[in-house]
C-alpha cells in the first residue's frame, strides 16, 4: 500500500495512508545496504504487519521529484514563510535569508504576515511595498480571527508546503486553524517513537486534507547562508533583474561602482531600500 512519510525518529517512520491513517514503520534492510535513507516527504510502499498495533515495513521508496537540504524534505511544491506584523516585530534579515535559501533550491515562496488584528493602517502598505518585487507573493492574515484563512487554504490546496517562521508568530494557531482541530500531537504513533506533546525538533509533515501537506520546520531562527560572492548573491534579488546590463560595468556588484543602475533604482524608489541595504549587509 502506498503512503507518505510524515516524520522519522531513530529509524522509525510515521507513514500516512490516505483514508487509513498512520503506521509506525521501519525500512527494510536492503535500503541500508544500498545506502538509501528514507526522507520526510517520500512516497513509499509499505507492508502492513499489524493493523492492531498500526505497524508496517517500508518496502519501496518512490523516485523523488526534488529533495531539499535545508530543511531536509522530499517532494516539495512551495514554501510559506510566516511572520507577525507585531509581537514579535518582523526580522526582515531572516525573511530575506529564507527567500534566498528557497531560490537556491528553486522553490516558490509565499510570504504570510499574521496578527493583522494588531496592525496599524500603514503596516500592510510598508511590507507590500518592500516585497512586491521580491518574487514572492505577500498575504495578510489573522489566524486567531480567521481573516484571510480561505486564501491561505487555496494556496496550500493539493500541495506540499514548507512552513517556516520564528517563535511567537502564530504557526500553531495557523496550523490549528487549517485543520480545525489540534493536530500538533500524533496519537499512538507518537507514543511508539517516544514523542508525547509536540515539540518541533524534527521536520514533520502534517496532513491537512487529501493531497495537502504542510511541513513544520524546526530551528528556523538559526538560519544562515553559506559564504558566497556578491556576483552570485545578486542573482537571488529579483528586483535587480530589470537593471541587468544597464550598469557601466558588466561585473557590477551594485555596491561601490559608479553609474550603477541598481543603486539608481534604489534612489528612485523602484527598488526597496530595505531589501537593498540587506543585500549590502549580507
Amino acid at each position: 500500500m502506498q503512503g507518505r512519510i510524515l516524520k522519522g525518529v531513530g529509524g522509525l517512520y510515521e507513514v500516512y495512508l490516505e483514508g487509513k491513517g498512520s503506521y509506525a514503520c521501519r525500512a527494510k534492510g536492503i535500503f541500508r545496504k544500498k545506502k538509501i535513507r528514507p526522507n520526510v516527504g517520500d512516497y513509499v510502499d509499505i507492508d502492513i504487519l499489524s493493523e492492531t498495533d498500526r505497524e508496517g515495513n517500508i518496502t519501496v521508496i518512490h523516485p523523488r521529484k526534488n529533495s531539499l537540504i535545508r530543511p531536509m524534505v522530499a517532494n516539495v511544491d512551495q514554501a510559506m514563510i510566516l511572520f507577525a506584523v507585531h509581537e514579535p516585530e518582523p526580522n526582515y534579515h531572516l525573511l530575506n535569508t529564507f527567500l534566498i535559501m528557497m531560490q537556491q533550491q528553486n522553490v516558490p515562496v509565499a510570504i504570510c504576515i499574521n496578527k493583522m488584528d494588531l496592525a496599524d493602517p500603514e503596516d500592510a502598505v510598508y511590507i507590500r511595498k518592500n516585497y512586491e518585487k521580491s518574487g514572492a507573493g505577500v498575504h495578510f492574515i489573522s489566524a486567531i480571527e480567521g481573516d484571510g484563512m480561505e486564501e491561505i487554504r487555496e494556496i496550500l490546496d493539493r500541495k506540499t508546503t514548507v512552513l517556516a517562521g520564528p517563535s511567537g508568530v502564530g504557526k500553531s494557531s495557523l496550523l490549528n486553524s487549517l485543520v480545525k482541530e489540534t493536530r500538533m500531537e500524533t496519537g499512538s504513533v507518537s507514543i511508539k517513537i517516544k514523542r508525547g506533546r509536540h515539540t518541533t525538533r524534527h521536520s514533520e509533515l502534517i496532513h491537512i486534507a487529501r493531497g495537502t501537506y504542510v511541513l513544520d520546520t524546526p530551528g528556523f531562527s538559526s538560519l544562515y547562508l553559506p559564504e558566497m560572492e556578491k556576483e552570485k548573491l545578486k542573482d537571488y534579488f529579483s528586483e535587480f533583474a530589470p537593471c541587468e546590463g544597464k550598469c557601466r560595468f558588466l561585473d557590477c556588484s551594485h555596491i561601490t561602482e559608479p553609474d550603477c543602475a541598481v543603486k539608481k533604482a534604489v534612489e528612485d524608489g523602484e527598488i526597496s531600500r530595505l531589501r537593498y541595504d540587506d543585500y549590502v549587509y549580507t
